[in-house]
C-alpha cells in the first residue's frame, strides 16, 4: 500500500510539473495536481481489483475528465487547461519507449506486441475523453436549453 501512495504522490507532482510548464498558476495548479493524483489512484485501484489495462485506463480517464469538467466550471476556466495536466500520468510513455526501442533494434515481433499495447492504452484514454466530454456537453446543453412541454 505505501508503494501505491508514493505512486499517487508522484502522479500529483508530475501533473503539477506539466501545469507549471503550461503556465498554470494559483489554485488551478493545485487542482491539476489533485486531478492527476485522482486519475492515478483510480487506475491503481482498477488494476488492484483485477481489471485489465484498457478498462483501468478508461475509468481513470473518465474520472479525470469528469473532475476537470466540474472544476473548470467552479473556477471558471477552460476545461482543457485542467484536463491536459491531469491526464499526463496516464500516458503510456514506458510502453511507447519500448515499442520504439524494439523497432530500432529490429525486433519486429516485440515491436508489434508493444504497438498493440500502446494503441490499446491510447484508445482507452481517447474513448474515456470522448464519452465523458460528450456527456458533459449534452448535460450542459439541457441546462441551457430546457425542453418545453407542448
Amino acid at each position: 500500500m505505501p508503494h501505491a501512495l508514493l505512486q499517487t504522490a508522484m502522479a500529483c507532482i508530475g501533473s503539477v510539473g506539466f501545469a507549471v510548464l503550461f503556465n498554470i498558476r494559483g489554485k488551478k495548479l493545485l487542482l491539476s495536481g489533485l486531478g492527476g493524483a485522482l486519475g492515478w489512484a483510480v487506475y491503481l485501484c482498477c488494476l488492484h481489483t483485477g481489471q485489465d489495462v484498457f478498462f483501468a485506463l478508461f475509468l481513470a480517464t473518465a474520472a479525470v475528465v469528469a473532475c476537470s469538467e466540474l472544476l473548470a466550471r467552479l473556477v471558471k476556466t477552460p476545461v482543457i487547461l485542467l484536463m491536459v495536466p491531469m491526464l499526463i500520468p496516464l500516458i503510456p510513455g514506458g510502453d511507447l519507449y519500448y515499442m520504439m526501442s524494439c523497432l530500432v533494434q529490429g525486433q519486429y515481433a516485440r515491436f508489434g506486441q508493444y504497438a498493440q499495447l500502446v494503441l490499446t492504452e491510447s484508445g482507452a484514454i481517447a474513448i474515456g475523453i470522448i464519452c465523458v466530454a460528450s456527456l458533459a456537453n449534452i448535460c450542459t446543453g439541457f441546462q441551457k436549453h430546457p425542453r418545453r412541454a407542448p
